[in-house]
């Protein structure tokens, strides 16, 4: 189960297994999606599998997240989706109602996000094999012309912007599958992200990187972007935000809410005179109303993502070796 909560035993997977066993420039970039010449157009192309339990949670469902997640990969290279193909995975004995509602929700998702559905399938599998419902989706948008967004583009000065606050996903899913209260409702943040880049790409298009934090929060995601990029990151801990029922929740858990699943942010990395109308921009929509400055990037300890704390000190924020929660997506 480490191995699938994208965190360091994720990383050693997917780096010394299938990248060797793949060995391609393209795979080697590791990006959310991949960067592709065909016939004259720049598209990114992404994949993604969600086999996340409970089906159905507050604010979302599986459905919304096969389609969220990979228009939401499309967009950390800049492209708005335009294609989507989705594949079912069922468990033989599944109610077709609870297929339905599935397939509604991605119906639905997909209308919000402008993307067409354009191909699938379907598989069976016996009793006992499955979980009810897996979906695997997968992508392609185009890039427009001028952006080159990557981790390895992140450089000393960047302005660290989160674009609302973090863990109300994970939360979401887990006091469903627990049956736990926390006093009040968290409710997932799963939503398409391709309109809000778009918002940010129009203030200017160097913007340098680009990542939706989901499995490992978005402590992994700084934690990844500083490795590829050789520099460092600097985060304010104060400055990230924490909805109050997260918060208190991850208190009670014993969790760490940099750490807890998100599935409708995004962290950019801005140079610093592009950043105050970049912040702005996101502002000013929907899915950036809560957007905040949370750190910079540095030329300091490379590689390296370290925590300033309330309490005036400073911590070293380690990529996690497994998940906190898992069968979070």
């Amino acid at each position: 189960m480490g191995h699938g909560g994208g965190g360091a035993l994720s990383g050693e997977l997917t780096e010394h297994l299938f990248a060797a066993a793949y060995g391609n420039e393209t795979l080697a970039a590791l990006t959310d999606s991949a960067a592709v010449e065909l016939g004259g157009a720049r598209l990114a192309f992404s994949t993604d599998s969600y086999v996340v339990r409970p089906l159905f949670f507050p604010g979302g469902s599986i459905g919304d997240l096969a389609v969220n997640g990979t228009v939401n990969d499309l967009a950390m290279s800049g492209a708005r989706a335009a294609y989507l193909s989705t594949a079912f995975i069922l468990e033989e004995g599944v109610g077709l109602d609870v297929v339905g509602r599935v397939a509604r929700a991605v119906g639905a998702a997909a209308c919000a996000a402008g993307v067409t559905v354009a191909t699938g399938d379907t598989k069976v599998v016996e009793a006992g094999h499955g979980d009810g419902v897996y979906v695997n989706t997968s992508g392609i948008g185009l890039i427009p012309q001028g952006v080159d967004i990557r981790p390895q583009r992140a450089a000393p000065g960047d302005v660290v912007i989160v674009s609302g606050p973090v863990g109300a996903h994970g939360v979401a899913v887990l006091s469903v599958r627990e049956g736990l209260e926390f006093g009040s409702d968290v409710v997932s943040d799963t939503a398409p992200l391709g309109g809000l880049v778009a918002a940010m790409l129009e203030v200017t298009k160097d913007v340098h990187v680009l990542r939706d934090p989901t499995r490992g929060g978005l402590a992994t995601s700084l934690c990844e972007i500083a490795a590829a990029s050789g520099t460092g990151v600097v985060l304010t801990e104060s400055a990230v935000p924490v909805p109050d029922s997260v918060a208190a929740a991850c208190g009670f858990l014993g969790l760490d809410p940099l750490y807890v699943a998100n599935e409708g942010r995004l962290v950019a990395f801005v140079p610093p005179e592009h950043a105050d109308a970049v912040l702005a921009a996101m502002r000013a929509h929907p899915q950036g109303a809560g957007a905040a400055v949370i750190g910079t990037c540095v030329a300091e300890h490379p590689g390296m993502v370290v925590a300033r704390t309330g309490l005036g000190g400073t911590r070293v924020v380690d990529l996690p070796l497994g998940e906190q929660l898992p069968r979070i997506c």
